[in-house]
């Protein structure tokens, strides 16, 4: 990895030296022979039917792209197959070595020997880069040719599980998978993603997620059958990890009218709040709601991006509802909602759901009884990864009800168990 940090763009001043800093252009000019456009074919028909960049950080072929711009290849080898093209004119076959399922990425190997390389920018390696610097992403965007784009670099992502780095520049399909550069042609993060509905939002992997990359399989053999078992075993190992963070931090205790109830701790949350006060016509039953919702989906296959996870509570109370209409709305917000990350018929299992009244034990004022609605699908692929949701109305009184909702996707069920039970336990009145 000291190599790799070390290794810059030939002909480019180090970040120690005095002299004046290139321009894009100084950047882009030496950047072709590095820069590759990959693509992912149907093997039997010999046409892409997708197109990602990648980069080479290795003269003797290594290259780095984003795993969602080879997950087919890597999910199905005997039906899709990978190509290059270089930005300098060479074609070829890519051979795919090893993944990083939770950052996005992919090592890659293409025919290439004595070839130029792009190094590791050690501050972007060490976390110590400076936000306002300036960036140059390079990649295929659209399939229009190889483009820099200018940008800045604004540290990494707030209310985000796994890491990302907030790039302000306008990343477009076609470049995932390229490097995002210094000044010095130096690597400091891999595009992956933009913001839609927002204007120059664009997100990288951190370059030392890729640099940990190379240093895993840089020795790898090419073994497509054996990625599959390998991504989904990332992918269980990962959720485990972030739901035993998510019970480690615990819940926090939050008012909502006349009843208690929580809200994680965890910092990778966004929480927002909403009300049907201004809604017209007049409502008969005031809804004041908040949803907090983590960022920490991942990309599996180009019909699964899984891993959401939510608290919401909605507080509910009649204007000029009798207890019968008023029961109609609760049960109308009730509706347990499981969220499908992709394909119910290829991902999952059918789901079932119980309902019931459920009550603390020992029994206790402050604990309201509970009307709970608890629903699961499995995985056909992923054994003992399941989405849950459970649902729970409190039932002490006519004319006002706190409806709390816990959306779970890709858990052991054993811990959406533990944290379905520690989330009930915590729902209290508080007249």
């Amino acid at each position: 990895m000291a190599a790799l940090c070390s290794a810059g763009v030939a002909g480019l001043p180090s970040r120690a030296e005095s002299q004046p800093l290139p321009g894009a252009e100084t950047v882009y000019a030496s950047a072709p022979p590095r820069l590759l456009q990959i693509r992912t074919l149907v093997a039997d028909a010999g046409r892409q039917t997708s197109t990602g960049s990648g980069f080479l950080v290795s003269a003797d072929g290594l290259a780095i792209t984003n795993y969602h711009v080879v997950s087919d290849a890597a999910l199905e080898p005997k039906t899709y197959r990978l190509e290059y093209t270089g930005a300098d004119g060479t074609q070829g076959a890519v051979a795919l070595l090893a993944v990083d399922l939770p950052n996005d990425l992919a090592l890659v190997r293409v025919e290439k020997q004595n070839a130029p390389f792009f190094g590791f920018d050690k501050a972007a390696l060490d976390g110590s880069l400076p936000k306002g610097e300036r960036l140059y992403s390079l990649g295929n965007p659209l399939d229009l040719g190889f483009t820099i784009i200018e940008g800045t670099y604004n540290g990494l992502v707030e209310h985000s599980y796994n890491d990302h780095i907030h790039f302000t520049g306008a990343l477009n399909p076609g470049m995932s998978g390229g490097p995002a550069v210094n000044a010095q042609g130096q690597v400091v993060g891999v595009n992956v993603a933009t913001r839609r509905g927002g204007q120059l939002i664009s997100f990288l992997v951190p370059a030392r997620f890729a640099a940990a990359l190379v240093a895993r399989g840089q020795d790898a053999k090419p073994a497509p059958a054996d990625l599959r078992k390998d991504v989904i075993a990332q992918l269980v190992s990962w959720r485990g990890a972030l739901y035993k963070s998510l019970g480690e931090e615990g819940f926090r205790d939050r008012v909502f009218g006349s009843y208690q109830a929580p809200e994680t701790r965890a910092a990778w949350f966004e929480c927002w709040a909403s009300t049907n006060a201004s809604a017209s016509p007049k409502p008969r039953a005031s809804i004041n709601s908040t949803s907090c919702k983590a960022e920490a989906s991942v990309y599996v296959a180009s019909d699964l991006n899984t891993g959401a996870v939510e608290v919401s509570h909605a507080y509910a109370k009649s204007i000029d509802l009798n207890q019968f209409q008023f029961a109609t709305v609760l049960t109308q917000l009730a509706q347990p909602r499981l969220t499908l990350g992709g394909s119910f018929r290829k991902w999952y299992t059918p789901q079932h759901c119980n309902e019931d009244f459920v009550g603390m034990a020992p029994a206790a004022a402050e604990h309201p009884p509970l009307r709970v609605i608890w629903c699961a699908q499995g995985y056909r692929e992923f054994d003992g990864l399941y989405d849950v949701a459970m649902v729970a109305v409190t039932q002490d009184h006519a004319d006002e009800a706190l409806v709390s909702r816990l959306s779970l996707q890709a858990i052991a069920y054993d811990d959406a168990l533990q944290l379905g039970k520690s989330f009930l336990e915590r729902l209290q009145a508080v007249r």
